[in-house]
């Protein structure tokens, strides 16, 4: 085996070693649910590559700390699907490898092949609460930045007064938040999900509260109408872009179209607002 693939493979059992001590941390945080057992199972996979991998190297590979600390730190803050998938979408050099390393062992390429397959029928058995209610906290988010954004363009140039307009936008915001929260309700009590019910509900309103206090945030900083417009529209395409990137790959979805079709819906309807606040402004002569 050349020394290149021989250095490369080195690397690759870094990766595995540094992999079975990000899934032992979480098991050991979840022992007493039932993902625990699942990422166990999962890092005695990833150090199985890594024993097998030895073989070739005559080594064993020591662990990236930093790695280690900063998955586990995203699984804590971010929930455990979005850090593993993140970390599973990293492995395209792998595979790399793999192929490279199957030219002069042919049988290494079928067993990775074979783990990696049991490992990806055990990530999709991971239950994660947020995920499972990932619909509703769309709801809240994306009624939120249509129609909040809509409402702050449209209320930013009829009354043209920061504080005002923050005022207008946060009761209108709470207001439309406990709203969306009680159809959520009635909803789900209506399809017959009443166990689920009070939790969507939950989810969509503090989904919907917290863009709500991102987007109405400027007014209360700045105090030219116009820069403040233009920082909600910023943090609304920031939001859009975080959480359909989150979706995106704890979910296995495609992101550049659910982004672009909630970023055009949202600045659309603040670009019509924005006209209507023009027209009311015009034609019923405020002057604040």
């Amino acid at each position: 085996m050349d020394r290149e693939i021989q250095s490369r493979i080195l690397a690759m059992q870094k990766n595995e070693i540094t992999e079975y001590h990000i899934y032992t941390r979480l098991a050991k945080m979840l022992e007493k649910t039932e993902n625990g057992p699942i990422l166990r199972t999962i890092g005695e996979e990833e150090k199985k590559h890594h024993d097998f991998l030895s073989k070739f190297t005559g080594k064993s590979a020591r662990p990236k700390g930093f790695k280690v600390v900063f998955f586990v730190l995203i699984a804590r803050i971010l929930g455990i699907t979005f850090a593993l998938k993140l970390m599973e979408r990293g492995e395209e050099e792998a595979q790399e490898i793999y192929d490279a390393m199957s030219r002069q062992v042919p049988e290494a390429k079928q067993i990775i092949e074979d783990e990696d397959a049991h490992e990806e029928k055990l990530l999709q058995m991971l239950k994660e609460e947020r995920l499972e209610y990932v619909g509703s906290i769309v709801l809240g988010l994306n009624d939120a930045l249509v129609e909040l954004t809509g409402a702050l363009a449209g209320l930013s140039f009829a009354l043209q007064n920061t504080r005002l307009i923050a005022v207008a936008g946060l009761i209108t915001g709470i207001a439309a938040s406990f709203s969306m929260a009680a159809s959520e309700y009635l909803s789900n009590r209506t399809e017959g999900n009443s166990e689920g019910a009070v939790k969507s509900a939950v989810y969509t309103g503090i989904a919907y509260i917290l863009t709500v206090g991102l987007l109405i945030l400027p007014y209360l900083l700045f105090s030219h109408y116009m820069v403040c417009l233009a920082a909600t529209l910023g943090i609304a395409i920031f939001i859009i872009f975080f959480f359909n990137y989150y979706v995106a790959v704890a979910k296995d979805l495609k992101f550049w179209p659910r982004f672009t079709e909630m970023a055009l819906l949202s600045l659309g309807v603040a670009a019509i607002s924005f006209g209507i606040g023009v027209l009311v402004r015009s034609t019923i002569g405020i002057d604040i």
